[in-house]
């Protein structure tokens, strides 16, 4: 499924894609909700791993307006559980992942990304 902890991770890969090819842009999506179980030692760790720009932007455009523009200080259980539910509980089922640099569509099924790549799109 793609959730915005993996997103957050995700580049184009297309062959002479090499600058601002980060983060990849949504659009057309579906989203389903799924709970998932609260580990705030997780999203503390996880945090600093976080590109917080790329996150926001595409939270945004998937419709989620909660986190704010710039990565608090202080790591509250209120904000805790907030940035949990953005990176984990929101999942894309449908949709597409462009690149902003070259344009590529990386289309998602079935919450799954197809991140494969012709034969002539390889590098």
């Amino acid at each position: 499924m793609v959730r915005l902890i993996t997103h957050n991770l995700l580049a184009c890969h297309a062959k002479g894609c090499t600058s601002n090819n980060f983060p990849l842009r949504f659009s057309n999506v579906k989203l389903a909700l799924r709970e998932a179980d609260f580990n705030p030692d997780f999203i503390r760790g996880f945090l600093p791993r976080i590109e917080w720009d790329a996150l926001v932007q595409a939270s945004r455009e998937i419709g989620d307006t909660s986190l704010p523009p710039e990565r608090p200080e202080m790591l509250d259980d209120d904000f805790l559980k907030q940035l949990h539910h953005v990176l984990l509980e929101i999942h894309v089922d449908e949709g597409s992942m462009t690149c902003p640099n070259c344009e590529h569509v990386y289309p998602i099924s079935s919450g799954i990304p197809n991140m494969l790549l012709a034969e002539h799109e390889i590098r």
